[in-house]
């Protein structure tokens, strides 16, 4: 059993102690026990790795090239290879705690890891079918896995979630098929709609455990469910993403992006952020939400003329995206590690890198154009930096047995 070389608490040491030494042979290997181990680790690996190779491309710096053009290799590896190996061993993990049942581990899970693994190689230099297959393959398998457990136990409230990972397989399927020029859809717009997917999964998990969290350790503070705007919120978001990919024009679409953006921020003003100022754990979720209402706002004055839609798209992908991922997997990671869930100074300053990265990112070619150069390696720093934070931190731990002694 591997031992990390990083403190921890003494309740966390003394039930690692407790571990009995027929643990690992009865539940196998550690990083192969539940689904967010293998995926959290190789996912922060890869946001560690890929931006800064995206700006050495980007700057001329590195002759090697991938086999898209370096936009697009950018754009999909960070959802398709990032993003969504966050998700899936999110929905994993998430999948078994729903329903009791069980999910992959041991080799079907580590086949999984190698599957997603092998399109990330792939995509830098081996022929594009090879890279287009491998890519295709993880999406509609863990989309099945997640609908068979969800059907089984009749777990219908998170039927949506397999749903909408379906959509981004064939939304996967479209990018492919125009990079291929098999299709007349630019490949960009099949982009734009796998991250308006992902940012729904977004407004869908956030809203369940954002308020929930910050009420369960707020004393006296309630939140009261409110059903019917919460369907609304989702509907207009829903509707105005689908909008902006479908490259719609009008006054009507300027507006609804914004309806969209302002029933978010009243959303999440619900949710009382202020609260959560002395809790790292807690206000990176608020801050990172905070993203969403201002990608929308952004992307409406794209709509009007007024910006360009890099603003609002990154506002969505490094700070919405980039910001929620970097604190549900600290939070997850220390609750299915057995660990108690208070964080440190470390991950808070994993936290303020990732705020950092997108104020850089969103506002710099706003306020100072002619630094663009400078601020994009700022904010690629400040990203790799965060993630190399958290391998530095919760590494050793997604490598070893629970601190509690139990399974997972």
């Amino acid at each position: 059993m591997s031992t990390s070389p990083l403190p921890t608490p003494t309740g966390a040491r003394n039930a690692a102690s407790a571990v009995p030494d027929h643990a690992d042979a009865d539940w196998g290997w550690p990083l192969l026990r539940l689904g967010f181990r293998p995926f959290y680790l190789g996912a922060a690996g890869f946001a560690l790795l890929s931006v800064p190779f995206w700006l050495l491309m980007w700057s001329g710096m590195l002759s090697q090239q991938p086999v898209l053009p370096p936009l697009l290799w950018h754009a999909h590896e960070i959802l398709y290879g990032f993003a969504i190996a966050v998700i899936v061993g999110f929905l994993l993990t998430a999948g078994k705690a729903w329903t009791g049942l069980p999910t992959p581990r041991g080799s079907s899970l580590g086949a999984l890891t190698l599957l997603w693994l092998a399109a990330r190689i792939a995509a830098l230099g081996a022929p594009y079918v090879v890279y287009a297959v491998l890519d295709l393959a993880l999406l509609p398998i863990a989309a099945f896995i997640l609908l068979r457990v969800l059907w089984r136990a009749k777990s219908r409230r998170n039927l949506p979630l397999g749903g909408i990972l379906m959509l981004l397989a064939l939304v996967n399927l479209a990018f492919h098929l125009s990079a291929l020029g098999l299709i007349d859809w630019p490949a960009l717009y099949a982009l734009y709609a796998a991250l308006a997917l992902i940012v729904m999964i977004e407004c869908v998990i956030g809203g369940r455990v954002i308020p929930l969290f910050t009420a369960n350790v707020t004393p006296g503070l309630k939140i009261k469910p409110w059903p019917q705007f919460e369907r609304v919120v989702l509907g207009v978001t829903a509707a105005a993403l689908l909008a902006w990919v479908a490259q719609l024009q009008g006054a009507w679409v300027v507006a609804l992006l914004a309806l969209a953006a302002v029933l978010q921020a009243w959303r999440l003003l619900r949710w009382a952020p202020w609260v959560t100022l002395t809790r790292p754990i807690l206000w990176i979720l608020h801050a990172a939400y905070a993203w969403i209402p201002i990608g929308l706002a952004l992307l409406a004055l794209a709509q009007a003329g007024v910006l360009a839609p890099t603003l609002g798209i990154h506002a969505l992908g490094v700070g919405a995206t980039g910001g929620l991922i970097i604190g549900m997997i600290t939070r997850t990671a220390l609750g299915h590690t057995g660990r108690p869930l208070k964080v440190g100074g470390l991950e808070a300053a994993a936290y303020a890198l990732m705020m950092l990265a997108a104020l850089l990112r969103v506002l710099a070619p706003l306020v100072a154009p002619s630094a663009l150069p400078s601020a994009l390696t700022l904010a690629a720093s400040a990203w790799s930096l965060a993630f190399l934070l958290y391998l530095f931190q919760y590494g050793p731990w997604l490598l070893r047995t629970r601190a509690d002694g139990k399974d997972g």
